[in-house]
């Protein structure tokens, strides 16, 4: 059990890989429920014992029944799990192969541990984030505890007074029928003043608790308005643009939600000592370390801020028909998005309505010249409605989409020159407008506007412009982390450091191909754009004219159309320059190739070089770039495959036979084969014999030099044959010279040249 606790403490993305591990071999929920029982056995000796498999089945099936009669007795059969059907699921699958599920099991259980301690590895980079979490959960906990403790005590005070009060309305009576009239009002008195005493101090203790309870929680709100959310939201960005950041919103809705219950408890409990004050007639308030009434100001301050800072957006705008590149809009084309109202609280169920307006109070609108207006095509308010599989606060809005603003009357739509600050016009791909989110909030006394912005995004109105203007987001979200944003930064857009330009790259290659680049491969990419020198990254040369981020996003579509296997195993290096290619298979042996992306073809290529070695001398060659178009009719396992080099008598050989740096090609590619085309005997189709697209080349390799110490090398030849009579005289005897023993080979030629048939 303790593995598996330690499993559901992970990440979303290695929670991921652990649920995969599952899919197709065993139900997720069994791994869950029997957690306990399944750690305590062993699988590893029941894979290869039967008799200890079956042991092991049936403890969980005896498992399973005890906990079934449990839910019976505690009628409890539909809350809770389904172990009936557990038990079913485990019967049909493994009873007659109970050996299976002992494989399965021990695989899966190994597979856990490498994920938890990939997860420690990466302990050390999180350590900080994760230390200063807990430290702000723990605050907020301690919050909680002594607002509970804050109840209890107003709770107390008024069971004092109430004490008070029956002395002060009984004790009378009673005391003279005791101790006489005379004595009976002093010892009253008496009563009252020591009870009036302890209630005296009991106020002034919960008030200066209370007053502690505000600075701790002030606190804990200027923390989470001014470090957790704006972190939050730039880990949002960079998840935007392919980094693998933990975007998820449970922490800071937890915090929200506690602390906005901490100030809601403490403006009760004022209200209740108010109460008790008017009830008892008490004149001791203004006694107190601090009056109710500035208590209540500081409490209803904090509360406001609070909320008016718990309106995000979750999920930034996206079309459906690009998930992967977020912020680009096309106009007439639906898009969806996602607010969350962090403070988790019952009574805001059904109470916020939330409007989206587009631009809203951006000034460039009226500054920069020849900026574009769009409006949406439906801007209806949503009401904030319960999230069912995690509970919060949620408005979706999956049907929006934008459309140009109608124009307005010449000489009124004209932006006076007087307010333009700048005369230079922004490229359609460089324009970045936001959507906001805004709602009222009216509850207890409490009156605030609530607003949330988009991140910045671009609008299209052709696909074409989509590569553009997804550079303008990777450079837009790298440069500017923080609100409010700088819509018009393109107009004079700043440069980027290498490392933050490297970082956005490799994001790239990671959401599409599940596999970042390494320093070899950026460093090739950095040559082609980072030559500034101090290392900067101008956007001119990165996105304009014959641009190197034109080149890469073309690589990005063929990895994505037709590559992600052989990119994600690391089949392919991509990314190495001709020159570095010789320098890395000259020393190899022959046969031994590597595949890279075209330099040249700017919408996506890829290549294979590889060496052969004659008379001595190394010699790297390179097929002529595959590109999209002819990968949809063989993929490039395939091509690698059946790729031949023509040389005598249209002789053909496959001169690739190493994956650099020495992984033989069918162990490197052989899973990728397509089995069916390479074994499939030749079929007729309507009178035609079936046929495939074989690629060949001829032989770029020159001849090797005839050896000269062999006696019968030395025979005459007739000077006067030409490359014709050669050829005929090679198919004559080719059978003899073909022989395992025979010291001559076709490619010797009896000495004579026969270049002209290479």
């Amino acid at each position: 059990m303790a593995q598996w606790q330690d499993l559901l403490r992970l990440d979303s993305a290695l929670q991921d890989r652990v649920s995969q591990l599952y899919e197709g071999r065993l139900a997720r929920e069994i791994r869950h429920y029997l957690c306990t029982v399944i750690e305590s056995q062993d699988w590893d000796s029941a894979a290869v014992d039967v008799n200890k498999a079956n042991t092991c089945l049936c403890a969980l099936l005896m498992f399973l029944d005890e906990q079934w009669n449990r839910s019976v007795q505690e009628n409890n059969i539909l809350q809770g799990p389904d172990f009936r059907g557990m038990k079913d699921y485990l019967l049909k699958h493994f009873q007659e192969q109970p050996l299976n599920l002992a494989i399965i099991l021990s695989e899966c259980l190994k597979e856990e541990k490498e994920i938890l301690a990939s997860a420690s590895d990466q302990g050390s980079n999180i350590s900080a984030v994760e230390q200063k979490w807990r430290q702000l959960d723990n605050k907020v906990n301690e919050l909680k505890r002594q607002t509970l403790e804050i109840k209890k005590k107003t709770k107390a005070l008024e069971v004092l007074n109430e004490k008070l009060g029956f002395i002060q309305q009984t004790w009378q009576t009673q005391v003279e029928q005791h101790v006489g009239l005379a004595k009976s009002h002093t010892v009253v008195e008496e009563e009252c003043l020591k009870q009036a005493n302890v209630i005296t101090q009991t106020k002034q203790m919960l008030l200066q608790q209370m007053v502690n309870i505000l600075k701790e929680a002030k606190e804990i709100v200027v923390t989470l308005i001014n470090v957790e959310l704006p972190e939050w939201k730039c880990r949002q960005q960079m998840f935007c643009i392919g980094s693998p950041v933990d975007t998820r919103l449970d922490y800071l809705e937890k915090w929200f939600t506690t602390v906005a219950e901490v100030l809601q408890e403490v403006r009760e409990q004022l209200q209740k000592l108010q109460e008790q004050n008017q009830k008892y007639s008490s004149t001791d308030a203004a006694n107190s370390p601090a009056p109710l009434a500035e208590i209540e100001t500081l409490t209803l301050s904090l509360y406001t801020k609070l909320l008016s800072n718990a309106l995000v957006v979750e999920k930034q705008p996206v079309m459906s028909s690009s998930p992967q590149r977020p912020l680009i809009l096309k106009t007439g084309v639906r898009f969806t998005m996602t607010v969350r109202f962090l403070v988790n609280l019952p009574q805001f169920k059904y109470l916020l309505s939330v409007k989206p307006v587009f631009d809203k109070d951006v000034e460039e609108t009226r500054t920069v010249k020849g900026f574009r207006r769009f409006d949406l095509n439906s801007g209806d308010s949503k009401v904030m409605d319960v999230d069912t599989p995690r509970g919060g606060l949620v408005a979706e809005f999956s049907h929006m989409s934008i459309k140009e603003a109608a124009k307005q009357e010449k000489g009124k739509s004209k932006v006076s020159s007087e307010i333009l600050l700048h005369h230079n016009r922004l490229g359609v791909t460089e324009e970045l407008h936001i959507i906001k989110f805004v709602t009222e909030l009216q509850h207890a006394g409490l009156h605030c506007i609530i607003e949330a912005s988009s991140l910045p995004l671009v609008l299209i109105s052709s696909t074409i412009q989509a590569s553009s203007a997804w550079a303008t987001i990777m450079w837009c979200n790298m440069v500017s982390t923080s609100e409010p944003r700088n819509l018009s930064m393109f107009l004079d857009p700043p440069p980027l450091t290498w490392q933050q330009m490297s970082q956005a790259i490799s994001w790239q290659f990671l959401t599409v191909g599940q596999r970042g680049l390494d320093e070899h491969q950026l460093s090739m990419i950095r040559e082609k754009i980072a030559d500034d020198p101090d290392d900067l990254v101008h956007w001119n040369k990165f996105s304009k004219n014959e641009s190197a981020w034109a080149w890469i996003d073309g690589i990005l579509d063929l990895i994505k159309k037709h590559l992600v296997d052989l990119w994600q195993d690391g089949s392919i290096m991509g990314f190495v320059s001709r020159e570095s290619t010789k320098a890395l298979l000259q020393e190899k042996p022959t046969g031994t190739f590597l595949l890279r992306f075209s330099e040249s073809n700017k919408d996506g290529a890829i290549t294979f070089s590889w060496v052969e070695h004659s008379n001595g001398e190394p010699h790297v060659h390179s097929v002529q770039p595959y590109t999209k178009l002819e990968l949809v009719n063989m993929c490039v396992s395939d091509i690698i495959y059946h790729y031949s080099l023509r040389a005598q008598k249209n002789m053909t050989r496959n001169p690739l036979l190493y994956l650099y740096p020495d992984i033989p090609k069918d162990a490197a590619f052989g899973r990728y084969y397509k089995k069916s085309a390479i074994s499939a005997p030749k079929k007729v189709v309507d009178g035609y014999v079936n046929r495939t697209q074989i690629p060949v080349s001829d032989c770029p390799t020159p001849p090797p030099s005839p050896p000269r110490d062999n006696p019968l090398m030395e025979m005459e030849i007739d000077g006067d044959w030409n490359s014709e009579t050669c050829q005929v005289f090679q198919e004559i005897f080719s059978e003899f010279l073909n022989f395992p023993n025979c010291p001559m080979s076709p490619s010797q030629s009896f000495c004579v040249d026969t270049s002209s048939c290479y």
